[in-house]
């Protein structure tokens, strides 16, 4: 009979030094949205339009000089400055290089009282020939 071999002692196999462990933050997983139920939406009750204010709108006396710009009929005062501009853009009487300066020709120079006024002036101004 053969005699067996004694099997040689293996090495212990070298294990590595424990590494340190470094924490990384794991990616947060987006929470999963629900999908939107359908509701039954309730129809919301409708708003009232906006009423103006009565004095806004009140007829005013037009003064003599001021009706030969834009008419002697009694209007309220937000018409009166809508017309007044539209006589200033017929006219082309904005300043060119500055622009909220009005320029006066023959007959705004009776309402102004002076060859050039602002447009912030212009209410102002208006209200004086305005009853």
């Amino acid at each position: 009979m053969a005699k067996a071999k004694k099997a040689a002692p293996k090495k212990a196999a070298k294990k590595a030094a424990p590494k340190k462990a470094v924490k990384k933050a794991a990616p947060k997983k987006a929470a999963k949205k629900a999908a939107p139920k359908k509701a039954v939406k309730k129809a919301a009750p409708k708003k009232a339009k906006r009423k103006p204010n009565a004095a806004f709108m009140a007829p005013l006396t037009i003064s003599s000089s001021l009706a030969a710009v834009i008419g002697s009929k009694p209007l309220p005062r937000t018409e009166v400055i809508k017309k007044i501009w539209d006589y200033i853009k017929k006219n082309n009487l904005q300043d060119k290089k500055d622009r909220r300066s009005i320029n006066a020709d023959a007959k705004l120079k009776e309402v102004f009282g002076k060859a050039q006024v602002t447009m912030f002036e212009l209410a102002k101004i208006l209200s004086k020939h305005l009853k």
